[in-house]
């Protein structure tokens, strides 16, 4: 299984538009995989909207910090949930330089 950990701090209008993304790339990699968003306190309404990808899709999972505690710490808290004996972090503000350039290619 590939696990992506995704911290995110009061980005909200990049959420979906990552998870997108992140999805056309993993779903052709033909491997198991699940897409973790760790809310790190943020308060721009972010929550509802990772509530809803995780509803919508079972592959997305959802962790959230009370309070900012940092990317750091986000981080790590992403490692620790992770499944998956392949971890890829990414930044919640730009997401993954590969990812941008596989989103619209072939794998």
């Amino acid at each position: 299984m590939i696990s992506v950990i995704v911290p995110v701090y009061n980005e909200a209008d990049n959420v979906v538009a990552l998870y997108e993304q992140a999805v056309v790339v993993l779903q052709r990699l033909e491997q198991p995989w699940e897409l973790i968003f760790i809310n790190d306190g943020s308060t721009d309404g972010r929550q509802e909207r990772l509530e809803e990808l995780a509803a919508r899709d079972q592959c997305v999972k959802v962790i959230k910090f009370c309070r900012n505690f940092g990317q750091t710490a986000a981080m790590m808290a992403g490692v620790d949930y992770a499944e998956g004996h392949i971890i890829i972090p990414m930044d919640g503000a730009g997401g993954h330089p590969a990812l941008a350039g596989q989103a619209g290619a072939g794998v």
